[in-house]
């Protein structure tokens, strides 16, 4: 049987859209002697639909979406993902379903059993689980479908009772189908390869998996579609980060008829993390994630050109390049606002970056806005001493610039700050925390500076001055990070177990960290929770974004 795998990037409720990339997929898919062709899950509609699931509209455009591509499914199979209307009129309205259409027919309702409410999913707010499992016959060929998580338990998940898989394994399947939308984190293709090869070797099966691609305001699908023989050896990857679609030959003895690229003693096991410290790992992944979190959300918002502020520092810069390879260097707009307490290199290597990469800047000094604003809080702040209040002026005074330069001209605004500095709350609300798009918001500072040397791995497109120099905000005299915030390489690490891993205060003192540093660090992390709030959405990387992924109360006592 020959199985196409489309792996393509949809936009969410851009019914018009979906369709007809997953018809022009299928009339390719015949061309190429398919018998079946396999979608993402919840390709009609894009997923997360999220609360749009809730309006019958939205359900009645998927409906009309699979009408449109049943026609299409004369001589071929074609399993796609949609939300089903659940007519028994118990428990929840929809399921998270596959509809498997032949002959101009929808031959099979294959609904999802293990429905994820956790991190970034809420699936049992909307989804009823399936209570049935058949295995499908389908040109001499029995198959056994599922829908994402629905591999994922293998008999030892906590989280599930059911194992959906074993559900049909009595009715002796030949070849497992997943229809997939499995978000990237930088630990997870592995993790993922590992958990598809643990079901082949469990069932003895080849398996073909099929992932979404594209961002989704901050989730990103990574795509990286997989195809198993019943040896549990890789026999097809689709790369990621783009669309891309691609035809495999599955044989009477499941075997795949193409080459093996990973025999299956290099597949991996399980999620590969070692010491149990901050990965820097895959640092190429995060980039091609971060640039596509970027491209995507523009277009898919409709909006072309980014503005952001340019600083001299890292952050600003590996964002401006990251944003210079998504939009293109003519749609992005560098502004830099040196203060009086900004150092001359800082603007000079702000300068010297926006020339290497050829995109427009300005320089507009903000010494007259601030002292405009002192003149006139003069009746208020008095002789008052120097405090964090003129350190703010000066960030809050270029939000307002960049921000009325963006609405002028129409430019979306890039935020620059990164994960170490929303934890800990070293930002301005409304100043450098203003933006439409936080670029590095899940990007601890020491993956800020291994993003800086992928980027210049070849030549020196970030100025060896940004990422040497020490870091600072430049808002008071010969002002440091470190004056306000633990050495990074260690707060990166605190962070993490505590973000990430959810490792307790006395597991992360246990781990060697001194303890009042550990109080410290954790006591900024919930006290700013205020602030993360009112942020904007961040492009996600890690296993635990903040954002939809990371629930926790503003008014709270617990570690303040």
């Amino acid at each position: 049987m020959k199985i196409s795998i489309a792996q393509q990037n949809y936009h969410i409720g851009n019914f018009e859209q979906n369709t007809e990339k997953m018809l022009c997929a299928i009339e390719e898919a015949k061309k190429q002697g398919a018998d079946l062709i396999l979608f993402s899950e919840m390709s009609v509609c894009g997923y997360p639909a999220r609360d749009f699931v809730e309006f019958n509209d939205f359900i009645n455009k998927c409906y009309e979406s699979i009408d449109r591509i049943k026609e299409a499914a004369d001589t071929i199979g074609v399993l796609i993902g949609s939300p089903a209307r659940n007519p028994n009129k118990k428990g929840k309205d929809l399921y998270n379903a596959a509809f498997f259409l032949y002959e101009q027919k929808v031959i099979a309702e294959i609904h999802k059993t293990l429905l994820p409410t956790y991190d970034v999913f809420d699936e049992n707010r909307y989804f009823e689980p399936a209570d049935d499992w058949k295995v499908i016959s389908f040109k001499g060929k029995k198959l056994a479908i599922t829908i994402c998580e629905d591999i994922w338990n293998l008999g030892d998940n906590p989280l599930y009772r059911i194992c959906p898989m074993d559900k049909m394994m009595d009715q002796q399947p030949d070849i497992l189908l997943n229809l997939s939308a499995s978000p990237f984190d930088y630990t997870h293709d592995e993790d993922r390869k590992a958990t598809i090869k643990a079901n082949v070797i469990k069932y003895k099966r080849p398996l073909f998996y099929c992932n979404a691609v594209g961002s989704q305001t901050e989730i990103v699908f990574d795509g990286g579609s997989y195809v198993f023989d019943k040896d549990a050896n890789l026999c097809g990857a689709l790369p990621m980060f783009e669309s891309a679609m691609q035809t495999f030959e599955c044989s009477e003895d499941g075997s795949i008829n193409a080459p093996i690229l990973e025999p299956a003693a290099r597949v991996p096991n399980k999620e590969l993390n070692p010491a149990n410290l901050l990965p820097e790992l895959n640092i190429d992944q995060v980039y091609k994630a971060l640039v596509l979190g970027v491209k995507d959300y523009f277009n898919k918002m409709g909006f072309k050109r980014a503005i952001l502020g340019s600083s001299g520092g890292i952050d600003s810069a590996v964002t401006l390049v990251i944003a210079c390879d998504a939009l293109g260097k003519e749609n992005v707009h560098a502004i830099l606002m040196p203060s009086p307490y900004s150092t001359e290199h800082s603007v000079n290597d702000a300068v010297e970056l926006s020339k290497r990469l050829d995109n427009p800047y300005d320089i507009l000094p903000i010494k007259d806005v601030y002292e405009s604003f002192l003149g006139t809080l003069k009746p208020i702040f008095k002789d008052m001493p120097f405090s964090l209040a003129e350190e703010n002026i000066q960030s809050r005074s270029r939000g307002n610039i960049l921000m009325a330069i963006a609405n002028k001209l129409g430019y979306v605004l890039l935020n620059t700050s990164n994960k170490s500095e929303l934890a800990t709350g070293y930002g301005t609300l409304y100043g450098d925390m203003a933006g439409g798009l936080g670029v590095l918001g899940d990007c601890y500072k020491m993956q800020v500076y291994a993003l800086a040397n992928f980027i210049n791995r070849n030549s020196e497109i970030i100025p060896k001055n940004i990422i040497t120099k020490a870091p600072s905000a430049e808002l008071r005299p010969d002002q440091k990070d470190s004056d306000s915030l633990p050495d990074y390489a260690i707060l990166d690490q605190i962070l993490y177990q505590y973000i990430e891993k959810r490792a307790d205060p006395s597991a992360i003192k246990a781990l060697g960290f001194d303890a009042a540093l550990v109080d410290r660090t954790l006591k900024m992390v919930n006290t700013n929770e205020y602030k993360r709030n009112q942020f904007c959405p961040i492009i996600r990387i890690s296993p635990k974004a903040f954002g939809v992924g990371r629930r926790v109360p503003i008014v709270a006592k617990y570690l303040n």
